[in-house]
């Protein structure tokens, strides 16, 4: 992977690619393409996708609301909601 991404998008880039049917390489995921649309993210691969790459990156799901969630539909959305909690405390 390029040496331009930062871990938490490289993080990302590689668990978006292992939950894209079919496989998707992640240096060849365009960072503002509509994750539904242009990958045929599910509801469900999501879930698991985020899950993965907050226990990844250490960052707590719990920082999360349901619309911030929702909000998340590009993987641009997805590494800088990540990147605002990168270092925050854990817990509600």
């Amino acid at each position: 992977m390029p040496d331009t991404f930062t871990p938490i998008e490289s993080a990302a880039r590689e668990q978006l690619s292992l939950v894209l049917i079919p496989e998707v390489p992640a240096e060849s995921l365009d960072p503002d393409a509509d994750l539904a649309a242009a990958y045929g993210l599910t509801s469900l691969n999501k879930v698991l996708f985020l899950t993965e790459l907050c226990e990844d990156t250490g960052v707590d799901l719990c920082h999360f609301t349901e619309h911030d969630l929702a909000a998340m539909r590009t993987l641009r959305d997805v590494t800088s909601a990540l990147a605002r909690h990168h270092d925050a405390p854990t817990g509600a």
